[in-house]
């Protein structure tokens, strides 16, 4: 997949803090559907400290969210053959999520989330999800995700 899941959100839900392209103050995380697994990449500013040298908690669960539902989404059209192209008619939100910290995240180091689908019922996804720094997996992430109605 060559362009983000989330550009190809339609305009209307296209704002979220986390990876919204209509949101330039956000984070504009971008998630690439990559064969069986999807993979987003993220190098946190400073502002996002902690402690000295480590990423804050709550930017990591924030990354996962949005890498889970943009990968929800992602699933969802190629499990119901939609094209990941244009303007897809998917968009999921969070239900559930999960996040279990494995190690301190460095700072000034990019961030390499992935995602793999556990299973799909109707308009409900559930993701695993794994955040690695320097190859360690530094958090790890489950998210129960459910598709918009239209």
């Amino acid at each position: 997949m060559t362009q983000a899941i989330q550009d190809l959100y339609p305009e209307s839900l296209a704002h979220c803090y986390g990876c919204g392209k209509n949101n330039p103050n956000g984070h504009q995380l971008k998630t690439y559907l990559e064969g069986e697994e999807t993979i987003a990449r993220f190098t946190p500013d400073t502002k996002y400290t902690a402690i000295p040298g480590s990423v804050y908690g709550g930017l990591i669960a924030s990354l996962l969210d949005c890498h889970g539902t943009g990968s929800a989404a992602a699933f969802l059209c190629k499990h119901n053959n939609i094209p990941l192209e244009g303007t897809i008619p998917v968009r999921c939100v969070t239900a559930s999520l999960k996040v279990d910290f494995k190690a301190s995240t460095p700072m000034g180091v990019e961030l390499v989330l992935k995602g793999k689908l556990r299973s799909i019922d109707g308009r409900k996804v559930w993701v695993d999800m794994t955040l690695e720094a320097d190859g360690v997996v530094c958090a790890t992430g489950e998210i129960l995700a459910i598709q918009l109605k239209e």
